[in-house]
């Protein structure tokens, strides 16, 4: 039998076009629920307090942490990116617009071609953001372009056609709440779901350069250090930790279906993401297969072992 016409049967049609149109209609849930988490991050990170002393005694163990580790470049890229009001223009709008709009974008991908990995997803970007705002609690932080020899791009050159800071460029206005780079944190999360998620080879580059690019971006315009980077790939990874807990299974595994065995614990067997499992149906013998089968089974040749 053809296996269009199996599917078919497995699947009834009216569960077909129920589960395309909820999926159809459903994409603005997802743009809706990442646009009210961002407001409520922005919300709470905007209130944590701004201890201006402590953070700027903070960015000056950061740049002595990362002389001794050999990594404080940030400097260098500033000072190449700078003078150029072209890179420096695209590197301004990349880091006001790109970590929202990408992360958007693959929400909604998420939902439409892998529903099912959807929620854990989540559920992970949810508590890494939690994770950066104790973050930004605990350990306030000046970034680069509020130390000396540092230059705030966005103030040079401007942004939507308006002179300004970094400061709020994405909508963000406590200048301190740099560790961990959420930029890095979101980025590296997209990138994560990209590799694992898509099929074609050159969207995993372009997934896998994301959060390189945006590494680059962040520390030539002079709003984190490499080390705030890694605090967002530590809170990253917390927040996948936090996801494995609550769902009790990798995030990026499919959720299972209800009556279904958990996600991971037959792979080989585990249906595709928006397709039911298929159960086995009991066996019908009509009485002819019976006889033949009994008649086979008496004259089947029988081994016998030496005694």
């Amino acid at each position: 039998m053809a296996a269009g016409t199996e599917q078919q049967r497995r699947t009834p049609p009216s569960t077909t076009r129920r589960r395309s149109r909820s999926t159809a209609l459903a994409w603005w849930h997802e743009v809706l629920l990442v646009a009210i988490g961002y407001a409520i991050y922005t919300l709470i990170r905007n209130l944590v307090p701004a201890h201006r002393s402590r953070a700027l005694h903070n960015a000056a163990d950061i740049e002595r942490w990362e002389r001794a580790l050999g990594i404080f470049r940030e400097h260098g890229l500033n000072d190449w990116f700078a003078p150029n009001e072209v890179l420096s223009t695209l590197a301004n709008y990349w880091y006001a617009s790109m970590h929202f709009a990408i992360t958007i974008v693959v929400a909604v991908w998420i939902l439409w071609k892998h529903p099912r990995r959807a929620r854990p997803l989540r559920i992970a970007w949810y508590s890494t953001n939690l994770l950066a705002l104790i973050g930004y609690w605990l350990y306030p932080l000046a970034p680069p372009r509020l130390m000396p020899g540092f230059v705030d791009t966005i103030a040079k050159y401007g942004i939507w056609g308006n002179s300004g800071s970094a400061a709020n460029a994405d909508g963000a206005s406590n200048q301190f709440a740099a560790m961990p780079s959420m930029h890095i944190g979101w980025s590296t999360w997209c990138a994560i779901v990209i590799v694992v998620l898509a099929r074609r080879w050159w969207v995993k580059a372009l997934g896998v350069a994301y959060p390189l690019i945006t590494l680059v971006v962040i520390a030539a315009t002079a709003n984190h250090y490499f080390l705030d980077a890694l605090g967002g790939l530590i809170a990253l990874a917390g927040g996948f930790l936090i996801a494995r807990l609550i769902t009790g299974h990798s995030p990026l595994l499919p959720e299972a279906l209800p009556g279904s065995d958990p996600p991971g614990s037959d792979p080989g067997t585990s249906p595709p993401d928006g397709m039911q499992p298929v159960r086995p149906r009991p066996l019908q013998a009509h009485s002819n297969e019976v006889v033949v089968a009994t008649d086979a089974v008496h004259r089947a040749p029988v081994d016998h072992q030496p005694p």
